[in-house]
């Protein structure tokens, strides 16, 4: 008889210790779906091919009401995308509200000029085939508007506010275009306000029909793997092409992070083939920028 007794409260034990044991796993696989379940926590996806634009991400996507603050009208769902790690690219999606495109639009209307580019040797600005745009410049803090964008600006860049130039608003009209170039410049001259440009962030503020892309031609990539691919115009197929989309942000980065120059930050505009295209460029520096 004892040794019966005992037998029972051994199996007792091991069933009690079995149930201790699932009850555990259940309550672990219950909260890691949770974390998963707000995206918290997520899954390691492999890939075969490597390639930047097939490795895109998305993080940082807001799903629900956006709490704009004293944001000029409504910007909606806004999330970053990565476009490209050679050169390093990225896409913040609905940077700009419709309300602050057409601000820095009307700011800059009255004012539109034949676009030029920088004399290297002089540092003064010259006419040149390769930049057919208008465009104006905004003094940097000029409004409370601006000076929001701004700050939006600093923190996507990670760059304080007084390493950038004023806000360049661009008009592009059909057949307008910027030949491909560096925004990074290649003398001392360009360089004694603020040292080497090393980042820009172009911001479009409006839809463009046809045409108008931002091209990367030397981008390493698959060029043809980006979703809007069919709607590219013939010369947006010729290297890593965005299409302006009203309110969208594209920052990147002309050095590398060992503060080399990268030459596959090498862009142009697209010539427009329908419609205009309004856009604003933010150059910033490694150093403060003296206004």
């Amino acid at each position: 008889m004892p040794k019966g007794r005992n037998s029972s409260r051994l199996q007792g034990k091991r069933s009690s210790t079995v149930a201790l044991v699932l009850a555990m796993l259940l309550m672990l696989t219950i909260v890691l779906l949770m974390l998963l379940a707000l995206g918290i926590l997520s899954l390691p996806i492999s890939s075969d091919d490597p390639s930047p634009i097939q490795d895109r991400i998305n993080f940082g996507r807001k799903t629900g009401p956006v709490d704009n603050g004293d944001v000029l009208g409504d910007r909606g769902e806004q999330w970053t995308e990565v476009l490209s790690w050679e050169p390093r690219a990225f896409i913040y999606h609905n940077f700009l509200s419709k309300e602050e495109c057409m601000h820095l639009i009307s700011l800059a209307k009255p004012h539109m000029a034949k676009s030029t580019v920088v004399d290297s040797k002089t540092g003064q600005s010259k006419d040149s085939r390769v930049r057919t745009s208008s465009g104006m410049f905004l003094k940097r803090g000029r409004d409370k508007i601006i000076r929001d964008i701004e700050k939006r600006i600093a923190d996507f860049a990670f760059i304080p506010v007084e390493h950038g130039e004023g806000l360049q608003v661009l008009h592009y009209e059909v057949g307008q275009k910027y030949e491909p170039h560096y925004d990074y410049f290649l003398d001392e001259f360009n360089t004694k306000n603020g040292g080497q440009r090393i980042a820009t962030v172009l911001m479009y503020l409006s839809d463009v029909e046809e045409g108008g892309e931002t091209i990367f031609p030397a981008a390493t990539a698959n060029f043809s793997l980006v979703p809007w691919w069919n709607e590219l115009s013939e010369c947006g197929k010729k290297g890593l092409a965005v299409k302006p989309k009203m309110g969208d942000a594209l920052l990147f980065w002309s050095m590398r992070p060992d503060a080399t120059l990268d030459p596959s930050s090498l862009h142009g505009g697209c010539p427009v083939i329908k419609g205009n295209k309004w856009s604003s460029t933010k150059w910033m520096h490694v150093d403060e920028y003296k206004v």
